[in-house]
């Protein structure tokens, strides 16, 4: 049940950052939960684990490090797309 609840959580974090940021992720609600993974464990790199968390996600770190990589990916793709 605790995976569930991960995968929940990562998908939620990916989309707020997605809809933070202006961009849709790739990839849809995968793409949505890996950016909220990718995102956590960025966040936590950097911030550290503070704030409230849920389900082993300290949320205020993993939605700043999911907007980061969001924005990170939305620019690697927009100059990938420019160059095809």
């Amino acid at each position: 049940m605790g995976f569930l609840w991960s995968l929940i959580i990562g998908g939620i974090i990916g989309w707020l950052a997605g809809m933070i940021v202006g961009r849709d992720v790739p990839f849809g609600i995968i793409g949505n939960i890996i950016a909220g993974f990718v995102g956590a464990w960025l966040g936590s790199l950097i911030l550290g684990n503070w704030g409230p968390s849920v389900a082993d996600f300290a949320i205020i770190p993993a939605l700043i490090g999911a907007i980061v990589f969001v924005f990170i990916l939305s620019l690697i793709l927009k100059g990938m797309r420019k160059a095809s």
